[in-house]
């Protein structure tokens, strides 16, 4: 089987690289569409037959319509600092702010701005926020907001976790603020074949907050 890693908005493979120090994967390009669906569409082309795929907050969202498309061929799935609803509200008014912010600004303050509230404030060490600033002014305003206008236009996925037959590994950093404990929890009632495991110390970016928690659990789980 590929192993598939999927990177979240405005992420690249920064954020896999405790995984990818451990097993062979791709990582997935996604700052070039602005649909979520063509994001999964063009990560299943990345290789043929069966996957093992993992994605990350937005990355997530990529994979879980992985495997609605290709049930067949996403053989198990993991899940990391995500969300599964459709729109909230007023999330489309806030996301056209920060498109505009990032417009007007530049990304050294999007990333000013964004990145803080995402780490849990005691991981906030420089070389981590160093790291995190340096991969976001990787990206350009304009693929900033094509990835937003993917999110605000994504599928809800709430309509078919229930399909997803493969096993399942939810997990989440136990201060992520953005995507929190209980919307996994909620998350793992709808999946079939699924288990939830919760990092402690960790925000929104669980996979380099706690690199070494994560990589112990995700990859046996992609390899066993």
């Amino acid at each position: 089987m590929t192993a598939i890693l999927i990177p979240g908005l405005l992420c690249d493979g920064f954020c896999w690289e405790p995984v990818t120090a451990r097993m062979p994967a791709y990582v997935a390009e996604v700052s070039s569409q602005d649909r979520i669906e063509q994001m999964a569409v063009d990560c299943l082309a990345i290789a043929e037959g069966p996957l093992e795929v993992a994605g990350h907050s937005m990355g997530a969202r990529v994979a879980m319509e992985m495997a609605r498309i290709a049930p067949g061929r996403v053989r198990k799935l993991a899940l990391l600092d995500t969300g599964f609803g459709p729109l909230k509200d007023g999330e489309t008014e806030k996301r056209a702010d920060i498109v505009a912010y990032a417009h007007e600004h530049g990304m050294q303050a999007l990333a000013d701005r964004w990145l803080p509230p995402m780490v849990y404030e005691p991981n906030q060490t420089p070389t981590l926020m160093g790291a995190l600033t340096e991969m976001v002014l990787r990206k350009t305003p304009e693929q900033h907001e094509r990835q937003i206008h993917a999110l605000v236009r994504r599928p809800d996925a709430s309509a078919y976790l229930d399909q997803i037959a493969c096993p399942t590994l939810v997990m989440v950093g136990r201060q992520d603020a953005w995507s929190p404990v209980e919307q996994h929890e909620e998350m793992v009632k709808l999946i079939p074949d699924v288990r939830l495991e919760i990092i402690e110390e960790a925000g929104h970016f669980a996979p380099v907050e706690r690199p070494n928690e994560v990589a112990d659990l995700l990859v046996p789980f992609l390899k066993g």
